[in-house]
């Protein structure tokens, strides 16, 4: 034993000092990845915790381990509280980040499309005016759009909520980057000798190459549209119009103010807003699997 201690004892003094770096390297990306980890997953565990606990619970417990669960009775509070309006808005939000998504899921691709495969004069300054636009915050829009809206009559609408996620530069601009990728020129040339026409050869060639990118256009429209805030909260006057966002918004503000303590149904159905988010992510991922099984067999 002594012997075989001393010649592993030899082999670790001859390693070469590259290699503990490498260790060294190694142990702190994993523990810079596990802080990560820990970051991201704290607050969804600490909703989750808060949400089955009732207002003494909320108060004198721990905020990070049970207390009493009553996650179910909470739930059923939170649909039946003010005639289910919080129904009502899960409705409003699937309505306007659906729609919302599927079209700006076209639109950007039709146009990503246009910029990467299509000669036109003024090319160049367009993909330019996307790439600035998107850099632009969100918010100094709302004031201008709101003013537009005011004057033909949209306020109020879904309308109001619905165009403004109609259009967006950065999907614009990731769809140009997925179609430089994915799709060959050859293949577009090749079908335009065959004689088809350019809506078919985006239809049938171009969405379907399309697939890995359309779906991220799609699901970072849905997750934007979903958790926009200060748009509805602009654009919307009438409470069965709002959005779960600005609903619960307008029950955290009123909590003080009411008969009944809202915080704990603020919080379930904070919890309940993430479900179809996370629906959507698990359901969509066969589309990135197939982009990636299609770009091995390329």
């Amino acid at each position: 034993m002594p012997r075989r201690r001393r010649r592993a004892a030899e082999n670790a003094e001859n390693l070469p000092v590259g290699h503990h770096r490498s260790r060294t390297s190694q142990l702190l990306v994993l523990a810079g990845l596990a802080l990560f980890a820990v970051y991201s997953v704290a607050p969804v565990w600490w909703l989750l915790v808060s949400a089955t606990k009732d207002q003494h619970g909320l108060l004198y417990s721990t905020g990070v381990w049970f207390s009493h669960f009553r996650l179910a009775d909470n739930i059923r509070t939170v649909l039946s509280y003010d005639d289910g309006i919080f129904v009502r808005w899960l409705l409003n939000s699937l309505l306007y980040s659906g729609v919302g998504a599927v079209v700006c899921t076209v639109v950007s691709v039709a146009a990503g499309y246009a910029l990467s495969r299509f000669e036109f004069p003024g090319r160049r300054l367009g993909m330019g005016l996307v790439v600035g636009s998107f850099l632009l915050p969100g918010a100094l829009l709302t004031l201008p759009m709101y003013l537009l809206f005011s004057k033909i009559g949209l306020v109020d609408t879904v309308w109001a909520v619905l165009i403004p996620t109609f259009v967006s530069p950065f999907s614009v601009y990731l769809s140009k980057v997925y179609i430089d990728g994915s799709v060959p020129e050859e293949l577009v040339e090749a079908a335009r000798i065959d004689g088809a026409g350019e809506v078919r050869i985006f239809a049938t060639l171009v969405m379907r190459l399309m697939t890995t990118g359309a779906a991220t256009v799609f699901l970072l429209s849905f997750v934007s549209s979903w958790n926009g805030f200060f748009l509805p909260l602009t654009m919307l006057q009438g409470e069965d119009k709002w959005t779960l966002s600005v609903g619960l918004y307008a029950w955290n503000a009123q909590r003080a103010s009411t008969e009944v303590d809202l915080t704990a149904l603020v919080l379930t159905g904070a919890l309940l807003s993430v479900v179809p988010l996370a629906v959507f992510m698990i359901a969509m991922q066969r589309y990135w699997r197939t982009g990636v099984t299609l770009g091995a067999l390329k």
